[in-house]
Order: structure tokens, then sequence, then C-alpha cells
């Protein structure tokens, strides 16, 4: 898979499919591989944050999350039709993975691992869910009291294939470079709201909004309060790098990026 740079940050030119055929290939591996459903607010993190950028480092693999960047790129010749974004990758991948791979929970609240194993269980029941943690995760990647020592300790020995992360931005990316490194093999996907958005716990945009780019305002409706101050400061830094990159040509660039 090609990648291309967006204010520096490395994303992969892919499909649903593709994605879910290199996660199969990934998951056969003895090692672990992570990958990221990057929006503008993460891309944003990575060119304003040094110490995020670090940590988004670590990682195998960014994926273009959001329809902003999907156009970013296809100015610099991708020629994609449609994100990949996390809630809708989540869905397909496991309601067709093969018989018998194997995923594990990380994040959310014990009612949303619950609606989540019944949910895909119903419409895949060849899946095979073997364990979740529903417990807090700091800032740092920590999870709290043993749960740091015994959570990576049961991931190892059980050795799920899938390992799906929802602690939120930037707490699951955290824990993703924090434990990449102590988890012998199996694919991690920090895949954040793609936990609530599934089990129905909140509402996601509706596909038009969602192709015209507007999701963040739909969640934004959806939770002011909460969502409010980082779109504002992140989406305006957004296109406040945009413009300035852009105007040095270096908005949007092929496999090789002058900066850091």
């Amino acid at each position: 898979m090609k990648t291309l740079h967006v204010l520096g940050a490395p994303l992969l030119v892919t499909t649903y499919d593709e994605l879910a055929a290199r996660c199969l290939e990934w998951a056969s591996q003895p090692r672990c591989t992570t990958i990221e459903f990057v929006n503008t607010h993460i891309v944003t993190l990575m060119r304003h944050d040094p110490t995020f950028r670090q940590t988004m480092a670590t990682y195998d693999h960014l994926l273009p999350d959001g329809m902003p960047l999907v156009w970013c790129l296809n100015r610099a010749g991708a020629g994609l039709q449609d994100r990949v974004y996390g809630p809708t990758f989540m869905r397909k991948f496991l309601e067709t993975a093969p018989a018998g791979t194997t995923h594990c929970l990380l994040g959310g609240s014990e009612e949303c691992g619950a609606k989540l194993r019944a949910l895909f269980g119903r419409l895949n029941p060849e899946l095979k869910f073997l364990g979740s943690f529903h417990g807090w995760c700091g800032a740092d990647g920590r999870l709290e009291g043993d749960a740091e020592r015994t959570v990576t300790e049961y991931i190892n020995r059980m050795s799920p294939d899938f390992i799906w992360v929802g602690f939120g931005t930037p707490k699951q990316q955290a824990w993703a470079a924090r434990h990449k490194a102590l988890v012998k093999r199996g694919v991690i996907l920090t895949v954040g709201f793609a936990f609530d958005a599934n089990a129905g716990l909140k509402p996601d945009a509706p596909v038009w909004m969602q192709r015209a780019g507007l999701t963040w305002l739909y969640r934004l409706c959806s939770e002011p309060m909460r969502l409010g101050p980082r779109y504002v400061k992140f989406n305006s830094l957004f296109l406040y790098y945009l413009l300035r990159d852009g105007l040095r040509g270096r908005a949007w660039s092929g496999e090789r990026d002058p900066r850091p």
C-alpha cells in the first residue's frame, strides 16, 4: 500500500477491503502490529505536539479516517473514493471476519462491551471474544492497579488475533505505544468512538454528512460541552497548518516527507 503525507502524517492509501485483507495477514505474523484510524484532530495534534508525534511514530500504519484528509490525499494523487472510517471498518470487519479469528476488547464501559459482544456474536457466530477490560486508563497509557500487569499477561496468554482499543484519544494511543513491545503478537487497532457507535450508545452521523466531511458537526451537536472546545481548537489549527504548509507547498506530499 502506498503512503502519502498530510501535514507530515504518513497515511496509507487503501480501502476497507484491502485493509481487512492486510489485517488478516498481519495477524498471522509472530509480532505485534499497531494501526490507528486518523482524523484531522489526530493529524493536527501530531503536527502541534512533539510528544504526541513521538507516540504516533511507534505505530506501524495510520489510516485516513476523515474526509478532509481524503481530499488532501487526492490532491497528492491518491485517487481515493472514500475514507477508512474506524466505526465502519470495525463493523464491516467483525461482520465478515473468518471463522475462528479471536478478538479482545479494551476500553469502553462494561455495558458497551456486552453490547458489542452480543451484536457481533449474532452477526458472525464464528467470532471468538477471548476477554475484555473496561477499567480506567491514564493519560500515560497505564491501566489502573494490577491491571497494568495482568491485562498484558492475559493478552499474551490468550494470544488474540485482534485487540480493539477504545480508551479515547490520546489515552488509547499512549496505551498502544507503551504496550506494543510487550504484546507478543496480534493486531492492535485503536478505534475510540467505534465502541460506542457500534454498541448503539452514541449516535453516528448519517451517511450524507459523513460523505460531506461533516461528521464532526454532527458529533458536536450531539456532545457540544465535551467536544466543542476540542473542535474549536483543533479544527482551527488544522486549517492554520494547512494554509501555512500549503503556502510552502508542503501541506501534502509523496512517500518521502522532509519534516521530522
